[in-house]
């Protein structure tokens, strides 16, 4: 079923002439099925459109870049989406933000770049005691706090 949506979706019909919840499952199965570059075309295209969703979708760019490992972009659109919400959203932002740059921190820290490391791993520490401070809830599982305190072992390497 998939597979036919997606077909016929890129079959050429101009944006407008598909509906806002067509082209967000499209989106949402793109991300899913790991087609990533399918995923962020469609997001980018549907804040365009999104009016008040326009935060949730511009989220899930942000979530596909980071799960396409774009660790630069997803960072910088997350902490610009965060900067501009509070609340829950903020924190969704923050979590993507957090694990751009915690990835980002990995790889500078990889080539021998310890100053930007520090400064990338210091910049998802702050936004991940942010989360777990102020919505624990959104972390359930532990993921999050794991994430922390293996950010914080790296530090104390640098």
């Amino acid at each position: 079923m998939a597979t036919l949506i997606l077909g016929s979706c890129e079959s050429g019909a101009p944006f407008g002439q598909q509906t806002f919840r067509g082209q967000y499952s499209v989106a949402r199965d793109a991300l899913e099925t790991g087609n990533y570059d399918l995923a962020a075309r469609k997001y980018a295209k549907l804040a365009e459109a999104a009016g008040p969703l326009e935060a949730r979708i511009r989220l899930e760019y942000a979530h596909t870049q980071l799960r396409a490992e774009n660790y630069a972009d997803a960072a910088q659109q997350a902490s610009q989406l965060a900067a501009e919400q509070t609340g829950t959203a903020r924190a969704a932002a923050l979590a993507v933000q957090a694990t751009a740059e915690h990835e980002l921190g990995m790889a500078a820290r990889t080539k021998g770049d310890h100053a930007t490391a520090k400064q990338l791993l210091e910049s998802a520490d702050s936004a991940m005691a942010e989360i777990l401070k102020s919505h624990p809830d959104l972390d359930p599982m532990g993921a999050l706090a794991a994430r922390r305190a293996s950010i914080n072992t790296q530090l104390k390497t640098l």
